[in-house]
């Protein structure tokens, strides 16, 4: 199954990302863009890909260590940025960033001592991704949008094995779901 570790922001997070992200829709130019589902919404910490089954108990074992290694921790949905000369465009973070990295890299840890292939290691960069485009484009006018955005804080309790069902109907703007299929309470938060 294809897999990765996440945090998932709270209802009330994503309410207010949803607001800002309909004014977004509404500049010119946004229908050009493939955007984000707000049931997929998430902070990636580590990306696992295809992962055999057979690892993933170990791995799940794994992501719970680290997860209680890990005190709980405030975070914001703030500002954004884009990757790839506008091919993703992404809401930021702010608070607890320190904290998110070391799970991050727990995260990533957990993945390669279980076995997963992981690639080679890459600094985390906190982001929830907003919008795709196959080509590069300018998506200035987003990121100056999001400048000002700061959404509420919330104390991260939890880090989410996640699974990542790709689109299969060939529809266009089919988007990916995920499903939790585990859930680990932070060092002090159970």
């Amino acid at each position: 199954m294809r897999l990765f570790a996440a945090v998932l922001p709270p209802e009330d997070v994503t309410a207010s990302l949803a607001d800002e992200v309909a004014a977004l829709r509404r500049l010119p130019g946004a229908d050009g863009l493939r955007w984000t589902g707000r049931p997929g919404w998430h902070l990636t910490l580590a990306f696992y890909g295809e992962v055999d089954d057979g690892l993933v108990p170990d791995l799940s074992a794994r992501l719970e260590r680290a997860a209680r290694r890990t005190a709980p921790f405030e975070l914001a949905l703030r500002g954004g940025g884009q990757f790839g000369r506008g091919r993703a465009l992404w809401a930021g973070a702010e608070g607890g960033l320190a904290t998110l990295r070391l799970l991050a890299d727990r995260a990533e840890s957990a993945g390669r001592r279980a076995g997963v292939e992981m690639g080679g290691h890459r600094r985390h960069h906190p982001h929830l991704t907003l919008a795709r485009s196959r080509q590069a484009i300018d998506v200035r006018p987003y990121v100056e949008a999001l400048a000002g955005f700061t959404g509420p804080a919330w104390t991260v309790t939890d880090l989410a094995l996640v699974r990542s069902n790709l689109p299969e109907s060939g529809v266009p703007g089919e988007q990916p779901r995920y499903e939790a299929v585990a859930r680990s309470p932070l060092g002090g938060a159970g």
